[in-house]
Order: C-alpha cells, then sequence, then structure tokens
C-alpha cells in the first residue's frame, strides 16, 4: 500500500487541506491518504483552539464521501507534544509493507532542520512537497541530504487557494461567512456547537 500522511492542526479543516491531500493522492499514485491530528505541535505549542473531539469530527464529515481518505487518531490518542518521527515509528511496526509517504507544504522545508530526528524522518517516508500555484518556487535543497536514494523528495503542484484555518477563525470571530471555504457539512458543525466565536 502507497500510503499518505498527512498531518496538522486542522483547526478547522478546509478546502485547501482537502485539495492538498487530493492533489498528493492523484499525482503520487497513493493508495490512501490518512489524515494526522496533532495533539500539540512542537513549534505552535500553544496547542488547537477546538478540542480534539471537535476537530476529529470535522475531519470525518469533511472526508466521510471519500473512500481512500481515513482520519487517524494515533497522535491525539497518545497525548502531549505530536512528533513525527514517533508516528511513522509507530506506523512501520504497524505497517511493515506500506509505503510511506509523507505530506508537506513547501513553505514548512525551512523548519525542517528543527524537526526531532529529520534525517530518520525522510528514510522512513519520501517526502510529498507540495507546491501551491503562485507561490515562490519550491526550494528542495534542504532536504537532499536527509533523503535516501528511495526515499528522493518529490514535488507535487496544487492549484491556487488562498484559504487558511487563522483566517477561518478570525473570519468567525468577527462573524463572517465561511460558505465555500470548507465543506457545507464543517460549516454547519461549527454554527451549531458555536466554535471559534468571540467570547
Amino acid at each position: 500500500m502507497r500510503l499518505g500522511i498527512f498531518g496538522g492542526s486542522f483547526d478547522p479543516v478546509h478546502n485547501g487541506h482537502l485539495g492538498l491531500a487530493r492533489a498528493c493522492q492523484e499525482q503520487a499514485a497513493l493508495d490512501e491518504v490518512w489524515f494526522m491530528p496533532t495533539s500539540t505541535q512542537p513549534l505552535k505549542q500553544h496547542g488547537p483552539h477546538a478540542s480534539n473531539a471537535d476537530r476529529m469530527k470535522m475531519l470525518r464529515l469533511a472526508t466521510e464521501d471519500e473512500d481512500a481518505w481515513r482520519v487517524c487518531t494515533l497522535e491525539t490518542d497518545r497525548g502531549g507534544v505530536s512528533y513525527t518521527i514517533d508516528t511513522l515509528r509507530q506506523l512501520r511496526e504497524e505497517l511493515p509493507e506500506a509505503a510511506l509517504f509523507f505530506l508537506i507544504g513547501s513553505d514548512a522545508l525551512r523548519d525542517v532542520a528543527h524537526w526531532k530526528e529529520p534525517r530518520e524522518i525522510f528514510r522512513l517516508a519520501t517526502p510529498l512537497v507540495v507546491h501551491r500555484a503562485g507561490a515562490p518556487p519550491a526550494d528542495l535543497a534542504p532536504l537532499v541530504p536527509l533523503c535516501t536514494d528511495q526515499t528522493r523528495a518529490r514535488l507535487i503542484e496544487l492549484p491556487a487557494l488562498d484559504v487558511s484555518s487563522s483566517e477561518i477563525r478570525t473570519g468567525l470571530a468577527a462573524g463572517d461567512s465561511i460558505d465555500g471555504l470548507t465543506p457545507p457539512s464543517v460549516v454547519e458543525y461549527i454554527s451549531t456547537n458555536q466554535l471559534y466565536a468571540s467570547p
């Protein structure tokens, strides 16, 4: 199985996340994509705004029509700070025959040197570096010394889509509509549960 791992806060999940997953699935011929919500990101210690349960529910609503997409609770079940290397080691142990691919935005490459055991991460999983249309060219140089011949980085092209979780949260706090930025089922869930509203 060619398995793509897509980690993030997903706070909330939006159409940009879904477009990224779809582009990687199609261009890298992935059999499945697993959305992996983090507990607490090492470089974002303040943690997510929505609860783990709410983020999981929104992800499941957003992905329920895609047979090849799964929501994996491995990192939230583990709790604490979520390190990619710990997740990949567990997946390698549980799925020894799977070819693992790690989905990463090209803007995140500048932080790779600060990750925990980056060389081991890219020995275990092939990086799929996503370049958004209109963004500066992706610089894969930081990955070259970290990857093996088997896990050489691959560039994935993604159409431009101007949406982010932080902008959605800001808009909701201001009372703005988020229709069209995330699936209707997620919009309804956020509204029903009054997530991200101003205190």
